[in-house]
């Protein structure tokens, strides 16, 4: 269980520099173009991970949803492309975490029925952990300076 959570740690640490990244490129070259550079390379090392690993995708077998998490995949990096630079890394992570954890809970709740009221506090804390710093940051710029 420890693996899974250090690599999902490690994931966020790359999504957060990937969208910098993507985010420092997109002022060069725009949101969309940034976009498709980061699927293109992301494209050609993956294929070279799975014709290295000798397991290419059976194409002829792919769920239709597939496709829709293709194109959701790819609008979520052009919107992180455009949004990072215009927000900043922290705040547009915040808003995007935000986002996640929402969704997932709905998602969950579709499939396995109504939130246990713990998790539902649990969701709330994060939300407000991931709030506070733009609290802070409002707070700090409305206090007055002698």
């Amino acid at each position: 269980m420890l693996f899974f959570v250090l690599l999902a740690l490690v994931n966020g640490v790359l999504i957060g520099a990937s969208r910098t990244i993507n985010g420092q490129l997109s002022t060069r070259a725009g949101a969309f173009r940034a976009s498709v550079w980061n699927h293109v390379v992301g494209f050609a090392f993956l294929s070279v991970v799975l014709l290295v690993l000798r397991v290419w995708p059976d194409v002829t077998d792919v769920p239709v949803a597939a496709y829709a998490g293709g194109v959701f995949g790819a609008l979520f990096v052009a919107v992180n492309s455009y949004v990072f630079p215009r927000l900043g890394a922290m705040s547009a992570s915040v808003l995007v975490i935000s986002g996640q954890v929402l969704s997932a809970v709905v998602i969950d709740w579709v499939q396995q029925g109504a939130p246990a009221p713990l998790r539902v506090i649990g969701v709330a804390l994060v939300l407000l952990g991931l709030s506070l710093p733009r609290v802070m940051a409002r707070l700090r710029r409305e206090e007055p300076r002698d």
